[in-house]
């Protein structure tokens, strides 16, 4: 025998055969993957984004809030793209709707 036949012989003895299940497809895996990130990442997040957008499109005169910055303040005006916050007896701050974090409505506040 030649030593590269020799070579060929012990190497194809020695490899195991490729035992493939279900899970052994890479396909597959990455498919469950991403479906395990739809549901762990991406929905929930969704969910919230929406949950928020419907608390700032609710807001209403007298509601308590919390800005993104950290600025607790009561609702005094809402208007189309910013909202106007009393922080102080006499202070009014004008902010983005998009800058509200959270929102404490003046019935549940009580």
């Amino acid at each position: 025998m030649t030593t590269n036949t020799l070579l060929t012989t012990l190497l194809a003895q020695a490899a195991p055969a490729p035992q493939g299940g279900i899970l052994g497809n890479p396909l597959i895996m990455m498919g469950l993957m991403i479906v395990m990130f739809y549901f762990l990442l991406i929905r929930p997040q969704q969910r919230q984004r929406k949950e928020q957008a419907a608390r700032i499109a609710a807001l209403q005169s007298g509601d308590k809030v919390v800005t993104t910055a950290g600025i607790h303040g009561i609702v005094h005006n809402v208007r189309e793209h910013t909202v106007v916050l009393k922080v102080a007896e006499g202070t009014m701050i004008e902010f983005d709707k998009a800058a509200i974090g959270n929102v404490t409505k003046k019935d549940t506040a009580a």
